[in-house]
């Protein structure tokens, strides 16, 4: 998965998405419209074979990068300490 910076604003970035993987952006994105600084989180697919998915991330307060960094480290933390867990109950 890549991602392109197609559009930088103070409160707002907007990131093609190339070879998306679902199973990250849609955790990614539930905890973005959780944080308190977001005000929005927007995930345009568009046409499957025509469109490249665009992530659209507006805050608060603060800047869109920060919130994009916070909110995957705590993602990569949840997934770690799962990993632990899973590794522990079936070893």
């Amino acid at each position: 998965m890549q991602l392109r910076l197609l559009e930088k604003q103070k409160d707002s970035v907007r990131l093609e998405i190339l070879n998306p993987e679902d199973t990250v952006i849609y955790p990614l994105i539930t905890a973005l419209l959780k944080d308190p600084d977001v005000e929005d989180a927007l995930y345009y697919t568009g046409h499957p074979q025509l469109d490249k998915p665009v992530l659209t991330v507006k805050v608060k307060k603060g800047t869109p990068q920060v919130a994009l960094k916070r909110v995957a480290e705590s993602l990569a933390a949840d997934f770690a300490s799962a990993r632990q867990l899973l590794d522990k109950e079936l070893a």
